[in-house]
């Protein structure tokens, strides 16, 4: 059984400047705070002897690949992304970037905000802007109706209120 795994899809190359701050906070907490760390850890284990059963030693060198791999994906990452500051034209649409609160048909409401991939967070309300969903909202006005295809079958929400960082719309 291969273990192979086919490369992740970089999805749209949009952020939010709180999600590349984000991105930027986390490689400089491994690039300048965890490898070395890890690196002196290595060392010291490297320095007892024996390397092949030396399980600090090869646990240290694992670790020492992951974090080389988050680096170099980050620092590929952050050189694609563009950062989204302006706001659209049209405030009363949804698009990138905004916060959609929105009322299922047993009035249930629920609040989003459409933001990049590398953002993704579903416990905070942010969804991709891949998502069926997100594409399903970008470009509708307020008190639209958006039909999604999900597992369960086509669900209808209501657009009760858009709010971009500085403006809000109901």
């Amino acid at each position: 059984m291969s273990r192979y795994r086919p490369p992740r899809t970089a999805g749209t190359p949009l952020i939010t400047p709180e999600g590349e701050a984000r991105l930027r906070a986390e490689l400089h907490e491994l690039w300048h705070v965890r490898r070395p760390q890890v690196t002196q850890a290595v060392s010291e284990a490297a320095a007892l002897g024996d390397r092949s059963e030396n399980a600090e030693y090869i646990y240290g060198k694992k670790m020492l690949r992951e974090i080389d791999s988050r680096v170099r994906f980050l620092t590929k990452r952050l050189e694609k992304l563009k950062v989204v500051r302006e706001r659209p034209s049209d405030p009363g649409k949804v698009y990138f970037g905004a916060w959609i609160t929105l009322e299922d048909e047993a009035g249930e409401q629920t609040r989003y905000r459409i933001v990049g991939p590398d953002e993704l967070d579903l416990k905070q309300g942010l969804i991709s802007i891949d998502s069926p969903l997100a594409r399903a909202l970008v470009g509708k006005p307020l008190d639209a109706e958006v039909l999604v295809q999900t597992p369960t079958g086509t669900r209808a929400w209501y657009i009760v209120a858009i709010k971009y960082p500085d403006q809000t719309f109901s």
